[in-house]
C-alpha cells in the first residue's frame, strides 16, 4: 500500500498538512507521540475525506525510534512514497543555562531521527527509482542565533544536508524538497519554553511578531509541490527577510542579534 508519510503530524504544520494532503485523496501514515490524538486523526480523516489514514505513535527524540518507525512500515507492508521529515522542537535562553539532555534531545530529534528516516526511506525509493522527500527547515536555517543556537544550528544542518542529497538523488528520480517556513502560530514556543516574556525578547511572540498560520504554510508547501520546486520559502515576509540575511556576513548579524536580545532580555 503506498503511503505518504509525515512526522509531527498531530498538531500545528504537521496536521495542517495532513488535511492538505487528505483533501488531494492522499493514505496517509502519521507520526507522532500522542496515540489518542493520532487515532482520533485518523478516524476523521477517513470518514470525512475517504481515504486510509493509519498512524504510529512513537517519540522520535528518542534514540532508535527511527529504526522502529521503519521496521513497523514494513512489517504493516506500506510503500512510503513520501516522506515528509517535519517533527522538529526548539529551545531559547541562554545556551550554558538550558538543560543539557533537552539540548541533545532536540538534536536527535531535529537532525540525527531525519538523517535516520530520510536515510532508511531513501534506499528503497531508489530501488524503486522514485519518491520524494521533504524536509522542514525554518527560517533559522540561513543564521547563527544567538539565545537560540542549538535550534539554529540544527536547522542549517537539515539545510545543507538537504540541499546536498536533492543533487545525489536526480538520478535516482526521487524528488527533493527543502521547505523553510517562518514564525507560525503553533504550541511552538510552549515547546521551545520561549513564550511570555521570552518570547517576547526573542522576537518570537505571537501577539507581535509577523506570523503566518499553519494552514497558510501548508499551502504554500503544497504550491511548491505542485511545482517540483527544490527550495521553498514560506511567505512574502520571510522570503525578503532570506534575501536581505544572505546579503550580510554571520558575523554582524550575530553581533546586532546578541546585543538587541541581551537588552530585551534584561541579561
Amino acid at each position: 500500500m503506498k503511503v505518504i508519510l509525515i512526522t509531527g503530524a498531530s498538531g500545528g504544520i504537521g496536521e495542517a498538512i495532513v488535511n492538505k494532503l487528505a483533501e488531494r485523496k492522499k493514505d496517509l501514515l502519521l507520526v507522532a507521540r500522542n496515540a489518542e490524538k493520532l487515532n482520533e486523526q485518523c478516524i476523521q480523516l477517513n470518514r470525512r475525506f475517504g481515504i486510509k489514514a493509519q498512524y504510529i505513535a512513537t517519540d522520535l527524540s528518542e534514540v532508535g525510534s527511527a529504526q522502529h518507525l521503519f521496521l513497523e512500515t514494513q512489517d504493516r507492508g506500506l510503500e512510503i512514497e513520501m516522506l515528509i521529515n517535519n517533527a522538529g522542537v526548539g529551545s531559547g535562553g541562554t545556551f550554558s543555562s538550558l538543560m543539557l539532555q533537552s539540548e541533545l534531545d532536540l538534536i536527535h530529534l531535529n537532525v540525527s531521527s531525519l538523517v535516520a528516516l530520510t536515510h532508511l526511506f531513501l534506499n528503497q525509493m531508489q530501488k524503486r527509482n522514485s519518491g520524494a522527500i521533504v524536509n522542514v527547515a525554518s527560517m533559522a536555517a540561513f543564521m547563527p542565533i544567538p539565545y537560540m543556537a542549538t535550534y539554529a544550528a540544527s536547522k542549517a544542518f537539515v539545510r545543507s544536508f538537504t540541499q546536498s542529497i536533492t543533487e545525489e538523488c536526480k538520478t535516482y528520480n526521487i524528488e527533493v524538497t527543502l521547505f523553510c517556513p517562518g514564525l507560525t502560530k503553533t504550541n511552538f514556543n510552549t515547546a521551545a519554553g520561549i513564550n511570555g516574556e521570552i518570547g517576547k525578547g526573542l522576537s518570537s511572540d505571537y501577539d507581535h511578531a509577523p506570523t503566518q498560520t499553519p494552514e497558510e504554510v501548508a499551502t504554500e508547501l503544497m504550491k511548491a509541490l505542485d511545482k517540483k520546486q527544490q527550495f521553498a520559502i514560506s511567505g512574502n515576509l520571510n522570503r525578503f527577510g532570506a534575501a536581505m540575511i544572505a546579503l550580510i556576513p554571520n558575523k554582524f548579524i550575530t553581533l546586532m542579534m546578541a546585543k538587541m536580545y541581551r537588552k530585551r532580555l534584561g541579561i
